[in-house]
């Protein structure tokens, strides 16, 4: 029994495909080209992810504002719970106790 051995693969390409295409940049691009190339993509990459971050801290924002939004709701469902309980309301359409003045 043997072992299989493993390769790891890029968006389903293999290491051959890799080094074609790499080949191919190298001929497009020229040797010269390709540093200022990837100091191009690296700065391109740097801002793409700050501003993720800075979507997602956003995103936590709102999920921190829409908590504290919750527990105020509650709190003043709870205030007027305890201030329906201690004054009830008497409806005004309510002919009364039998004898009392209309």
């Amino acid at each position: 029994m043997s072992a299989a051995v493993v390769t790891p693969m890029i968006a389903g390409l293999g290491p051959t495909e890799l080094i074609i295409i790499v080949g191919i940049i190298v001929l497009l691009f020229g040797a010269s080209k390709l540093p200022e190339l990837a100091r191009g993509s690296g700065r391109a990459l740097r801002i793409f992810k700050a501003e993720t971050k800075g979507l997602m801290d956003d995103d936590d924002k709102t999920d921190a504002q829409r908590e504290i939004d919750a527990r105020a709701a509650e709190a003043d469902a709870r205030r007027d719970a305890d201030f329906d309980a201690q004054h009830p309301v008497r409806r005004t359409d309510d002919p009364g106790t039998p004898g009392s003045p209309r």
